[in-house]
């Protein structure tokens, strides 16, 4: 089968993991004082939509969000839960939605910290805290599903170890989907583990040092950007690999192509001109990299090129988490070399998972190649997808 007869595939594969490119992440900072916190929370509507929540459509829809994460992030002084204030929510331009309010607690410390947030629709959910106390170091911690709360105060464990921040890294990659299968793509890409080991080289230099350069506030990029071609790259990697395994069919790219014609057009409709010289890059930027390679005695070099270029947008994006996280100054070294550490951590285990399988697989051809087109062709419509929606939306 070819590219093309696969786009049925890739839509149903679609409708499944629409909402699916990461596990979600919320984030609150908590102020504490002697007698209670100071509260600000960030949740995105995408996350907000499990729960049915939609700002055009849902009447008071700040307020219920507001009520919402009052309730489910809470303070416990003991076996008593502390008393939160009527909070306040705003919803702010990049697609998410924070909250202030301020919680009493009736008794001294130390006091537990526990997030519901999401458990019955998204009990995978990942929610960061920043714990700020007067003369005490600022505590960050991931809550999730498994260990939903916190012990706060002198008894509390040490929450600012490189450990902790390896932590995070890792189940940063592993919860995002898109990262995930743009690593899939590149390991499909390689025939030999050399050539795995060059390409996922390639890609960890390059999303290091954009990943640093975007975290000391060297370089800033537009966010939504930056993960609409996110998208982008992971739908242009899975085309080069039903290109290389349909016997370099050229309606492969002209396809890939003629999608951004199309949502050049949507573009117009939607926003007017605001994105058509990044989509005009795009189309030039396809054709002639598929020219290159059509025309390469050794594509592998520009494969390895490519990669790089992606990984450079990949750390940008690898680095919105770390804005999320506001570390202080005696935490950021700390904190970039061990989420770095842990996305690089994410990446050997998935490659050490997924290549003795493809290896296992390479035996019986035929199974092979039908698995192979049908991972890369669906992975190529949830790319593009991803590229429209977050461009678009």
């Amino acid at each position: 089968m070819t590219f093309y007869r696969y786009w049925l595939l890739c839509l149903w594969v679609v409708s499944g993991w629409a909402h699916a490119h990461n596990l979600g992440t919320s984030y609150s900072q908590w102020q504490l004082s002697e007698s209670g916190a100071s509260v600000t929370a960030r949740i995105s509507q995408l996350q907000l939509s499990r729960l049915q929540l939609d700002p055009r459509y849902t009447e008071q829809y700040a307020e219920k969000v507001a009520t919402l994460l009052a309730r489910d992030l809470q303070l416990w002084a003991q076996k008593q839960r502390c008393t939160a204030q009527e909070a306040k929510a705003q919803i702010e331009a990049d697609g998410w939605v924070s909250a202030r309010w301020h919680v009493d607690c009736p008794s001294a410390q130390p006091w537990t910290l526990r997030t519901r947030l999401l458990e019955n629709v998204a009990p995978s959910h990942l929610h960061f805290v920043r714990i700020d106390a007067p003369q005490q170091p600022t505590q960050q911690r991931v809550l999730n599903f498994a260990h939903p709360s916190l012990t706060l105060g002198a008894t509390a464990p040490e929450a600012n170890s490189l450990q902790q921040f390896i932590g995070i890294g890792l189940s940063h990659i592993l919860s995002g989907w898109d990262h995930l299968a743009f690593i899939l793509m590149l390991i499909l890409l390689a025939p030999r583990l050399r050539d795995v080991v060059w390409l996922a080289t390639g890609f960890t230099l390059a999303h290091s040092l954009t990943l640093a350069a975007a975290s000391l506030g060297w370089v800033i990029v537009d966010q939504a950007r930056i993960e609409a071609l996110i998208g982008f790259s992971i739908a242009l990697v899975a085309a080069e690999n039903l290109w290389l395994q349909s016997a370099r069919d050229p309606w492969i790219p002209r396809l890939l192509l003629i999608t951004l014609i199309g949502v050049a057009g949507l573009g117009l409709f939607i926003s007017g001109f605001s994105q058509l010289p990044l989509l005009l890059s795009l189309f030039v930027f396809t054709a002639c990299y598929f020219g290159l390679l059509a025309s390469a005695p050794q594509p592998q070099r520009w494969r390895l090129a490519l990669t790089f270029i992606f990984g450079l947008i990949h750390g940008f994006g690898f680095a919105g988490l770390m804005g999320e996280l506001a570390l202080p100054a005696e935490q950021f070294l700390p904190g970039l070399l061990g989420f770095n550490l842990g996305v690089e951590l994410g990446q050997i285990l998935i490659i050490a998972l997924i290549w003795p399988l493809l290896h296992l697989l390479r035996r019986f051809p035929h199974v092979a190649a039908w698995s192979s087109q049908g991972v890369s062709a669906a992975v190529a419509g949830l790319g593009i997808f991803w590229f429209l929606t977050r461009l678009l939306v």
